[in-house]
């Protein structure tokens, strides 16, 4: 995990202050529910427990949690990637005044590469590893503009030369084998923005990478949303990126949103137990040395249904009675000096440390 710049501090990304601009993407108590057979009957398991954001045009929201929290599930409940079978999803998920979660399959697909595109975490799975890396692009080109196979081909390596990709005329030939973890990421970014659309879902863009190899591509999506206004949600558990690249963050945790703000406010003042935990477990470049990291208690399996208590209060420090007496709201900041838009689920927030 990268190291946080300093609380408040300068970066790329955009104002802290939410938009005005109407969201493009405009989820509204997403929930998904496995079902499994056990023995001779069923069982459930919660997934994403009521989810709400907004993503708007030339902004990034950063969905942050540990493994298992629902992040990757929420983003397969949007795009229609889950299985057919096996799993209940409900709320709404309006894109362009669309809602996602209904419109038709046909429809779904039409929308899929041309409007919405996803960057997914393993390029080595995701790619075809018997097919060129330019066919593979070539196909998502003439899929959804129409064009012929030598307007696409031009396309593909426009494509590729955009990402980074050295000789990217010699590359289209390549297959995924050939090349390094990197550039098979790029030839995924690629792919993603083989259509220009208008939202880029980016699940773990930069696992497996090199420290260097990170900084190029989280570059490369800060361009593309800066410059083209699109719309963009990251997934991801590292805290550097999300300092150096997001605009707005929403914290999950055992399927809920645990907390929700725009990026400065949240690095500066945490307000959930959780959110500071994990800030607090990271390196900092500015604090003292040495300095013992400090780590979050228990592990992600400690925890206890939403419906009967926070699902926190296991692992967290301030617990008490006041946690367990059934389910909490996530209501805006009552804090001094709150942000707009500062939303979070405690009964007992983090202090604000003073500056």
């Amino acid at each position: 995990m990268s190291a946080v710049a300093p609380a408040g501090a300068a970066g790329p990304a955009g104002p802290a202050t939410p938009s005005a601009e109407p969201p493009l993407l405009s989820v509204q108590d997403l929930s998904v529910t496995f079902t499994a057979r056990r023995g001779s009957g069923r069982s459930e398991v919660r997934a994403v427990d009521g989810v709400s954001f907004d993503v708007r045009p030339g902004r990034v929201m950063a969905l942050v949690g540990e493994s298992g929290s629902g992040k990757s599930v929420t983003s397969l409940a949007l795009t229609g990637l889950l299985p057919a079978r096996g799993n209940r999803v409900e709320g709404r998920a309006l894109f362009a005044g669309e809602d996602l979660l209904t419109v038709p399959r046909a429809r779904l697909a039409d929308l899929r590469g041309r409007e919405l595109a996803m960057v997914f975490q393993d390029p080595m799975s995701s790619l075809n590893p018997v097919v060129p890396v330019g066919l593979q692009i070539t196909e998502v080109v003439r899929r959804h503009t129409g064009a012929g196979r030598a307007a696409a081909k031009e396309r593909a390596v426009e494509l590729l030369g955009r990402v980074g990709i050295p000789d990217p005329r010699r590359r289209v030939r390549e297959f995924p084998h050939q090349l390094s973890g990197g550039m098979r990421q790029r030839v995924m970014i690629a792919i993603a923005l083989a259509c220009d659309p208008r939202l880029v879902i980016a699940d773990e863009p930069t696992t497996a990478l090199d420290v260097t190899i990170q900084a190029q591509v989280i570059d490369l999506l800060s361009t593309l949303v800066r410059e083209q206004g699109t719309a963009m949600l990251l997934i991801t558990h590292d805290l550097g990126v999300v300092a150096g690249v997001c605009d707005d963050v929403t914290v999950m945790y055992a399927g809920r949103v645990v907390e929700q703000a725009p990026r400065r406010e949240l690095f500066a003042r945490p307000r959930h137990r959780y959110t500071a935990g994990l800030l607090a477990s990271v390196p900092r470049l500015d604090g003292p040395r040495p300095e013992r990291l400090t780590p979050i208690p228990g592990t992600p399996r400690d925890v206890v249904a939403w419906s009967e208590a926070c699902a926190f209060a296991p692992r967290c420090t301030a617990g008490d009675d006041a946690c367990r007496r059934g389910d909490l709201v996530l209501a805006p900041d009552a804090g001094a000096g709150a942000a707009p838009g500062h939303l979070v689920r405690c009964v007992h927030p983090a202090p604000v440390e003073q500056p």
